[in-house]
């Protein structure tokens, strides 16, 4: 990986990290004086299922794949542990090429090959940038216009214009359209967007990638978006390793049930060798108490509280605020048609109480993330200009039982049941599941938990349940980054994170303007304008910044949190554990 060092904005990280690193050091000192052998294989578990490999699509998003294929799917960046975007110069370079548009010139690495033998190339961006663009479409059922590729979101891709590369070349030019210059653009084309396309192309019977979607093709777009969107989903004991090369220090060499996802060195891997040859991933799906108990995780990142009675006797441990939104993303059809219903279950929610008994376990900030009760969408609470943008959240603490009854009945509705939905065990949601449904219940509004281990935050879209409760995006586990990007396209028509598929041309054109204007005085104004219709409208309930719980074996080098989408794994590849 290229750069590698980032400092902490958040206390609390600086701390873990600095206890982590007076925890290698000891570990050197100690091994000066007894014998302490180097663990071959580390267990890591994370806090979501596993179900694909393509974290570019919709049910991707909502998975694993995010945090544990940064260094198996590599790219022009990766998230670092500040929530930004840090070029990866291992796998390429971008220069900005002068001129009225915005235009990015890309080197991929010469010595970049994928672990079955074939060479990275510029089809890898065409690919990402096709999937993601959403002008391909096709007709539905009912002759609706429907993107081909089933994308969680467009944000920055459906920007460019056009992307030149020669089938197999090592080099793309990007080409955004006038005025629409992404401001977010090195976070493009980064760890996880850039799937193989040859393997695409194959499964797909496509000689030319290239040439077939820049002649919009729709018969062989239509079959590599199928590939794309289910080709690499992943089944515990069924996957077919042919089809997931790998262009990072890793790749999958099995998954299953009783052993989890296992990952191995890749001996195609160009940069530095991995420093531990084998890393075992533990999703939601595995029973993570037993596996902490029992030796088999080594370390581990998952909302705090939210397995009840975890012991990490063995490790050094941490909770702090991450950049994930916890919230509730409401429908916009049936019991919650009219924002007045969305805000009468704002108005009791007990936001306030749930923050304190909920929001920060084991520490006590006074402003930035984690200080309160989350009262922005789109402007991270360590910002300056957060404090301008948090006034209307703050007129919704909870408890309002008054104000909730008058909603309802602005609305029409009476005793409305909302099912509320989360990725279950999670004993944190569950409190907050029962909290609200207590606060609730005075106003006529019955709230059911609907937590479930099969759960999926497209049950919202498909009207099993009213709410979600999860992360920034709808995410079951980490997710966020400081540039808000995925906030900002969750709430945005068409989005395929957009679940409660919300819909207000006015703040669509207000995150476009966002997208492209990263000026002060333009991320405060509109910043400002978009939330003031966000309270008005009530989409979602932010609640809190997710606080993480992130945990390294005794003896663990190089393992530093990132309370970001990425995860503790963004480094992996460093990790070195001594006992």
């Amino acid at each position: 990986m290229g750069q590698r060092f980032v400092g902490f904005r958040s206390a609390e990280y600086r701390v873990a990290a600095a206890t982590v690193a007076i925890g290698a050091l000891a570990a050197g000192l100690l091994s000066s004086c007894s014998s302490t052998d180097q663990v071959p294989s580390i267990g890591y578990a994370v806090d979501s299922p596993l179900t694909t490999y393509n974290a570019n699509t919709t049910q991707g998003a909502a998975s694993a794949a995010p945090v544990a294929f940064p260094r198996v799917l590599t790219g022009m960046s990766y998230t670092g542990p500040e929530g930004n975007a840090i070029a990866d110069t291992d796998y390429g370079t971008a220069n900005v090429v002068p001129g009225d548009a915005l235009t990015i010139q890309y080197r991929l690495n010469p010595a970049g090959v994928y672990s079955d033998g074939v060479p990275t190339s510029c089809e890898d961006l065409v690919l990402a940038w096709a999937a993601r663009s959403g002008r391909f479409t096709k007709n539905d059922d009912a002759g609706k216009s429907v993107p081909m590729f089933d994308a969680a979101n467009t944000a920055g891709y459906a920007d460019i214009e056009r992307v030149q590369c020669q089938a197999g070349s090592k080099d793309a030019t990007v080409v955004f359209r006038p005025g629409r210059g992404f401001a977010e653009w090195r976070s493009l084309f980064g760890a996880t967007d850039l799937m193989p396309a040859h393997v695409a192309a194959k499964v797909a019977n496509v000689s030319d990638i290239v040439s077939v979607i820049a002649a919009n093709d729709k018969d062989a777009v239509g079959r590599i978006a199928d590939f794309w969107n289910n080709g690499w989903k992943l089944t515990p004991g069924q996957i077919d390793p042919s089809l997931l090369p790998s262009s990072g220090p890793y790749r999958i060499e099995s998954y299953s049930n009783d052993d989890g996802l296992i990952l191995v060195a890749n001996d195609k891997w160009w940069g530095n060798k991995p420093a531990t040859p084998r890393i075992v991933l533990w999703p939601k799906n595995t029973n993570i108490k037993d596996k902490v108990a029992s030796g088999a995780v080594e370390v581990a990142d998952l909302g705090a509280n939210s397995i009840d009675g975890l012991d990490f006797s063995g490790f050094t441990h941490a909770n702090a605020p991450s950049r994930n939104s916890e919230q509730l993303t409401l429908g916009t059809t049936g019991v919650f048609a009219s924002p007045d219903a969305r805000k009468a279950l704002a108005l009791c929610t007990p936001r306030q109480a749930l923050f304190d008994k909920l929001g920060h376990p084991d520490y006590i900030k006074t402003s930035g993330l984690g200080s309160g009760p989350l009262n922005s969408r789109l402007v991270q609470a360590d910002t300056l200009i957060y404090p301008a943008e948090s006034g209307e959240g703050a007129k919704y603490p909870g408890g309002d039982v008054p104000g909730a009854v008058a909603a309802l009945a602005a609305a029409g509705i009476q005793t409305p049941t909302v099912k509320i939905g989360y990725l279950a065990p999670d004993d944190r949601r569950a409190q907050t599941v029962k909290a609200i449904a207590d606060a609730c219940k005075p106003a006529g509004i019955n709230v059911e938990d609907a937590g479930s281990p099969q759960f999926d935050p497209a049950a919202l879209r498909a009207g099993q349940v009213e709410a979600v409760l999860g992360g920034t995006a709808a995410a079951p586990g980490s997710a966020g980054a400081t540039d808000n990007t995925d906030a900002r396209f969750a709430l945005r028509a068409g989005s395929g994170t957009n679940y409660g598929n919300y819909n207000n041309p006015r703040y669509d054109a207000i995150v476009d303007q966002l997208s492209v204007d990263a000026s002060p005085a333009t991320q405060l104004s509109a910043s400002g304008e978009a939330e003031t219709l966000l309270w008005a409208e009530m989409p979602t309930i932010p609640l809190f910044n997710e606080p993480r719980t992130t945990a390294f074996a005794d003896g663990m080098e190089a393992g530093i949190p990132n309370p970001s989408k990425s995860g503790a794994g963004w480094n992996m590849d460093k990790w070195v554990l001594k006992r």
